[in-house]
């Protein structure tokens, strides 16, 4: 089958872990009888970076194009307040993305179109889609069709639960644009699944749960655990509580431990400011897939801070893969994936009081670590990307054939 992927970036863009796994799973997809189609976006390179650019890469056809803006998406973070506006009203439904992805979309001609969160591309994608007339998935992989702010958290970064009237007006209109073109939703755990029932999302499509998966390869290898490397990996931003874990671990007095903190943000400046007196904690920026590897393999403890509701969790079963246990906040999709004493603790959102003590538990008893590194590498079977890929040709097959029987 000739399968359509629009993803909102892609190597050599790649950013986190939505597009970390649709990368991988179109790698995937394409070692099979498939055929891939990649629609991503690129940096403004000259107006000729308007029109769609077609390389082939692992036997994928791979088009980019820059969707027309004031700036690309991934500059967000340096740019006023009142030019981030403008973009996002930009953003919301951007008639050159509609006009670039239906042609794309008529040129090729797939079986099946998959579209992956739309910040960038915006919700003109599921418009442009359901001209092609063939089924549409849709994986869920943040909030944006809900919050512009994707987090679903005020200025206070506190869970938003009464969205204003133009917060209102944005969900009415983006839900309208995806019911009425999507057949099929996927979400990453059944926290999601629950959450965007309960708005009154996704009613009349077909919905699928299938967790992101990782290449389960048996990776753990030995801790060494004279020296603990204490790990973040994400976005460096107080929505993710990189502030919280830095402060906790300020309060650890203990040489022989390291905090490695992997990402970028709008914050990173700040958060190198308040560490700058401790030697001990080590900030790497974003890394490739091959450094980061480097780094899951010297972690002793993975520590996931967030203030945010989060969908899923892939650097915390990547953790896993690594026999790393994993603290993190007892916070949205995060509490069905670590279970305390098992494979890692929990705590309260914001807690740093309770971090760092969970943090002094660990890093002292060497038996206790021993015990969560089993378990965090026994959880980690259950996130097999071989099984994730055979779910989703399934779901393609079923879809494809139901519309084929419709016509």
């Amino acid at each position: 089958m000739k399968i359509c992927q629009i993803i909102y970036t892609y190597p050599p863009y790649i950013l986190g872990g939505a597009d970390i796994h649709a990368y991988n799973a179109s790698i995937e997809l394409a070692k099979g009888p498939n055929e891939l189609v990649i629609i991503t976006t690129t940096p403004f390179k000259g107006w000729h970076s308007l029109s769609p650019h077609l390389i082939i890469e692992n036997n994928i056809k791979i088009y980019s194009y820059y969707p027309l803006n004031i700036y690309f998406w991934l500059n967000s973070n340096s740019k006023p307040a009142y030019l981030k506006i403008l973009w996002h009203m930009l953003d919301i439904w951007n008639i050159h993305s509609y006009l670039t992805i239906k042609k794309i979309l008529k040129m090729e001609n797939p079986d099946i179109i998959h579209i992956h969160t739309p910040i960038g591309i915006s919700l003109a994608a599921f418009s442009a889609a359901k001209c092609a007339k063939k089924p549409i998935v849709f994986t869920v992989h943040d909030y944006l069709t809900l919050c512009r702010r994707i987090l679903l958290l005020n200025k206070d970064n506190q869970f938003c639960d009464e969205p204003s009237i133009i917060c209102k007006l944005y969900r009415r209109f983006s839900k309208h644009i995806i019911d009425s073109s999507i057949q099929a939703i996927i979400f990453p755990s059944k926290f999601v699944s629950d959450l965007f029932d309960n708005v009154g999302f996704f009613k009349g499509s077909k919905r699928v749960i299938i967790p992101l998966g990782i290449n389960c390869a048996k990776q753990q290898n030995k801790k060494k655990n004279i020296n603990i490397n204490v790990v973040y990996i994400g976005g460096v931003t107080k929505q993710k509580g990189v502030n919280i874990l830095i402060n906790a671990f300020k309060k650890i007095n203990n040489e022989n431990i390291k905090l490695h903190i992997v990402g970028k943000g709008s914050d990173e400046e700040e958060f190198k400011e308040i560490s700058s007196n401790d030697s001990r904690i080590i900030f790497h920026g974003f890394l490739t897939n091959e450094n980061l590897s480097e780094i899951y393999r010297l972690s002793n403890i993975m520590v996931m801070p967030s203030l945010c509701i989060e969908t899923f969790g892939l650097s915390i079963i990547e953790s896993f893969n690594y026999g790393t246990p994993v603290i993190c906040s007892d916070i949205g999709a995060y509490t069905s994936l670590v279970k305390d004493g098992v494979n890692g603790f929990l705590f309260k959102p914001g807690d740093e009081k309770q971090l760092t003590e969970l943090l002094k538990a660990v890093i002292t008893d060497t038996c206790l670590l021993g015990k969560l590194e089993s378990g965090a590498a026994e959880s980690a079977c259950a996130f097999d990307q071989k099984k994730s890929i055979e779910k989703l040709n399934d779901l393609y097959t079923c879809l494809i054939k139901s519309y084929q029987d419709k016509k």
